[in-house]
């Protein structure tokens, strides 16, 4: 009785700076999954426009799976299968992988509409001043088909970033997990979880602010 009395303990602050370094975990994962996963998705979408129909038959149906298989699943099954094709790597690492090419499958649809947004008209006089294709892209499709479906990536972006608490299934101690821990040891899961959710709170917030003030300026 007296060991199980010692086992559990109160809520102090170190507690907070330990889930303080999980959110920082949680951002860092986001981050990497979510940039390479958005050059990747760009390039996909790209292959989609351009591809059409070689496109939809290749490349589409990986990327509609990767789309509709639950994340959680996609995660549990790279970890456990990957070792048997040598690719050992630590839950993180698993956790990054998946992540981006989520991330990548969603951005691919995204990217595919910003260069469907920019009409055909507009392009062919981009073309007509003597611009090539490539300079057609960076400077006509690419400033205003991303304008046009930023709000989208963004949703995009905030959602792997909520997403990435999954990742807490392979053992990794981001946020979510650093949570469980806490609440098995001091069983004050209200606490603990309105301090997570305090901290997503905090990652998200100057994502969408940020990107609100971006959209402001653009429709000035």
């Amino acid at each position: 009785m007296d060991q199980t009395i010692s086992f559990f303990s109160g809520f102090t602050i170190k507690d907070v700076w330990f889930l303080g370094e999980a959110a920082l975990r949680t951002l860092w994962t986001s981050v990497l999954s979510i940039s390479i996963g958005t050059a990747l998705g760009v390039i996909f979408g790209w292959l989609l426009h351009e591809g059409r129909i070689l496109a939809a038959l290749t490349l589409a149906p990986v990327l509609d799976i990767f789309r509709s298989v639950p994340l959680i699943i996609q995660l549990v099954l790279f970890y456990n299968f990957a070792p048997i094709v040598g690719l050992n790597l630590d839950p993180f690492w698993s956790g990054v992988v998946i992540l981006t090419i989520y991330t990548a499958a969603l951005v691919a649809n995204v990217a595919r509409g910003g260069i469907e947004a920019v009409g055909r008209p507009m392009r062919r006089a981009a073309r007509s001043l003597g611009m090539s294709y490539w300079q057609d892209m960076r400077h006509v499709v690419l400033p205003i088909g991303g304008r046009a479906v930023f709000p989208a990536w963004v949703g995009v972006a905030l959602g792997v970033m909520k997403d990435s608490a999954l990742v807490s299934v392979l053992g990794y101690v981001e946020l979510l997990k650093a949570s469980q821990i806490l609440i098995t040891r001091t069983q004050e899961p209200f606490l603990i979880l309105s301090l997570a959710g305090a901290f997503y709170f905090a990652l998200s917030f100057p994502i969408s602010r940020y990107a609100a003030k971006l959209e402001k300026r653009w429709a000035q």
